[in-house]
């Protein structure tokens, strides 16, 4: 099988990211697959906010556009609110699209019937929740927990980040019955299988569910056709209605 071409997109307007998780991407892809990642030229720092969320959106559809102009096999739109993912399969046609939130859960969900979620900050639950609910996952997500940290802070103070994944990992495995945790943002990276050994279940890194998950839906595609549906959901706009 010929080697997979996959864009990850950091949906915000810094680059801050772009090298440690292509970094993290490289060691951990499939032999033959090729990683790029790239980050918006302008926009906020973060996507904490709805506003922010919109902000960025056309600009990350744009540059899922152009992964699949360029005859890359997948696009993963980087941050775990799936920004613009059901838009971004509609204006597509062969090009997988997935981004870390759709990839984590499921994944998640096939290790353990119980899943909690450790997020930056409170004030992301509810977005994610609505995803969770989306996805068809809400009784599986028995608890989110929030780190009270700054998505930039994760990366800054790696053993206070570490001592705080772990008090709450501990609280949701003990309080909340949770039999897998899902580091609920991309800027968690790294911390996973210190962690995972620490507490005694999987816990679930968002960049690295993201991309195995982008590389065997790459996989399904090629080998049987199975590719995002264009029935309904994502069924696009009409040819030449939009432009982007």
């Amino acid at each position: 099988m010929s080697g997979k071409r996959i864009m990850w997109i950091n949906p915000i307007g810094s680059s801050v990211l772009d090298e440690p998780i292509e970094r993290l991407l490289v060691n951990a892809k499939q032999p033959g697959t090729d990683i790029h990642v790239v980050s918006l030229r302008e926009g906020p720092s973060h996507l904490n906010y709805h506003s922010y969320e919109a902000c960025v959106l056309v600009d990350v559809l744009r540059l899922v556009k152009q992964a699949e102009d360029e005859g890359y096999d997948a696009a993963i739109i980087g941050c775990f609110y799936d920004t613009g993912l059901w838009e971004a399969r509609e204006i597509t046609d062969r090009l997988v699209v997935t981004a870390p939130c759709e990839a984590s859960i499921h994944l998640a969900t096939t290790l353990g019937k119980r899943t909690s979620v450790i997020v930056s900050k409170a004030e992301c639950i509810p977005k994610m929740a609505d995803n969770v609910l989306r996805y068809g996952f809400r009784e599986s997500v028995v608890s989110f927990k929030s780190a009270g940290l700054e998505v930039h802070e994760f990366q800054k103070e790696a053993e206070y980040t570490k001592d705080k994944l772990r008090m709450l990992a501990s609280q949701a495995v003990e309080s909340d019955m949770a039999e897998v945790i899902v580091l609920g943002c991309t800027a968690q990276f790294g911390f996973f299988r210190e962690l995972q050994e620490e507490i005694g279940v999987p816990v679930i890194d968002a960049v690295m569910a993201s991309l195995k998950y982008a590389e065997l839906l790459i996989e399904l595609r090629d080998t049987f056709g199975w590719n995002h549906s264009k029935a309904y959901t994502y069924q696009g706009p009409p040819a030449g209605e939009i432009r982007l």
